[in-house]
């Protein structure tokens, strides 16, 4: 049975309400909203811990000793596997492939040897199944059980004593405890919070999928995203095979790494290297195109920019279009073309795109759709083993870019032979490689690196601009 409470009060201005809400309507105050006739800090007695607080240099640390899932890719984003007791939120669209990814983890768990339970609310165990047929994601270890009510789910994992436990997905489970419906505010911080403390008490490790919003961001309270160990976002186009996993938090390793899956008839599969990916061949310099190097936590990969210039008549506004980069970057690197290259573009059609599905968001790639945008405005190709890298400031200068040293490796590593890099981001102790007839160019501002690729409005008239090739000695 529900349990009756008194209602709702905001501890800093007194706003009463029926039922508990994350922002109070009256101060607008987030997480003051507080149930009524609660104890109060005065009112709570001390008692006898049931484990003495002991030195943190005599933890026994085996018991955090993680776990490889079986998948690398998952195990890059996770800091190396999985913690015995960690909660893991996976997080993304419809459709997507959470579900196939998770199967296939499960059932690399199982196969390892350890008991797995997977907890299907929005399947029943046959369609589960039928998808680890398709798959071969069958293993003896691996229980499946089609449950909505979280006292069967616990009930299941008393009987099956998992390792590892997956819940498909948090917001079709619910329980009588608490008000709402499933997939509520209150449905689903109990849901969440029952399974965080059975984990850490069994030391199991959970994974759990959660819905995402029409805007991307996790369905539910911002509570849930605190109360586990790790927020992972399962991302990619419904047009691609491409998927990314990227951890947005991760309190066991890093929380800037990505892994990269392709999915397919068989279900799903890692990509260890994705650079080919996010690039197309050209037999000849194709007009409005450049390839940058985005830095994704440790790992650095190969992304081409194209785009398209388009004249409009003197009466209909110019249209600016963008597909895998921000809006917002896109029209400030045409301002400053503008105003610090003499690269006016204030009446023609813009459009910007990445290929195969990449969403760039390093600002490094700010000096590669700069160029990709020249080109196209010329309707002239540049040179096609170029890769571009800086940030550009408003006063068209370019800026220092973490990771340079990574980042033109692996431009050498595919054959590029030409890299335009800003001028002084070379560190005194960390040289550049020079591998492969890879050549290093520095340009200090946008003007610089137009006109390393000649790339200008007049060329008889503009004065070339004067670029130093930097001369590094083999790494």
């Amino acid at each position: 049975m529900a349990t009756k409470t008194d209602g709702y009060q905001c501890t800093e201005c007194g706003w009463t309400s029926v039922r508990w809400v994350g922002r109070c309507g009256e101060c607008q105050t987030w997480g003051s909203v507080a149930e009524r006739g609660a104890p109060k800090l005065e009112s709570v007695s001390a008692s006898v811990p049931a484990h003495a607080a002991v030195p943190i240099g005599e933890v026994d640390i085996q018991a955090a000793q993680r776990t490889l899932t079986g998948i690398g890719e998952l195990d890059r984003v996770l800091g190396g596997g999985l913690v015995p007791g960690a909660v893991v939120l996976l997080a993304g669209e419809p459709g997507v492939g959470k579900s196939t990814l998770l199967l296939e983890v499960a059932a690399r768990w199982a196969q390892a040897g350890q008991t797995t339970l997977y907890v299907s609310g929005e399947e029943s165990a046959a369609q589960v199944r039928l998808r680890a047929e398709r798959t071969h994601a069958v293993a003896d270890k691996l229980y499946l059980a089609a449950e909505t009510d979280l006292g069967t789910v616990l009930g299941h994992i008393e009987q099956t004593a998992p390792s590892l436990l997956v819940v498909d997905s948090v917001q079709t489970i619910g329980t009588a405890e608490a008000d709402g419906s499933p997939g509520g505010v209150t449905q689903v911080r109990e849901v969440t919070g029952a399974l965080v403390r059975v984990a850490k008490r069994r030391g199991m490790a959970v994974i759990i999928v959660g819905h995402v919003t029409k805007d991307g961001q996790v369905a539910g309270p911002r509570f849930l995203e605190h109360l586990v160990d790790v927020v992972l976002s399962f991302e990619g186009d419904r047009h691609s095979g491409f998927r990314m996993v990227r951890a947005n938090k991760n309190r066991f390793g890093p929380a800037d790494e990505v892994g990269c899956f392709e999915m397919g008839e068989h279900g799903i599969v890692e990509v260890p290297d994705p650079s080919g990916l996010f690039t197309s061949r050209h037999e000849e310099p194709a007009p409005g195109t450049c390839v940058t190097v985005t830095r994704e936590g440790s790992r650095c990969m190969l992304a081409e920019v194209q785009s398209l210039v388009a004249s409009v008549a003197a009466d209909t506004p110019p249209r600016r279009v963008t597909h895998g980069v921000d809006g917002s970057r896109v029209a400030m690197i045409l301002a400053v073309l503008q105003r610090r290259a003499n690269f006016g573009l204030s009446r023609h059609d813009v459009y910007v795109s990445t290929v195969g599905g990449a969403r760039i968001l390093d600002p490094a790639a700010d000096l590669a759709l700069a160029i990709a945008i020249a080109s196209a405005g010329l309707d002239e190709g540049c040179h096609r083993k170029v890769i571009a890298l800086g940030e550009i400031g408003l006063a068209g200068d370019l800026r220092r870019v973490p990771g340079l040293e990574q980042r033109v490796g692996e431009a050498a590593r595919l054959g590029f032979e030409l890299a335009l890099v800003p001028a002084g981001n070379r560190d005194p102790n960390n040289r550049l490689p020079r591998m492969h007839g890879l050549k290093v160019v520095e340009v200090a501002t946008v003007a610089e690196a137009l006109g390393a690729l000649g790339l200008r409005r007049s060329r008889s008239s503009a004065t070339r601009a004067s670029v130093t090739e930097a001369e590094y000695p083999p790494a």
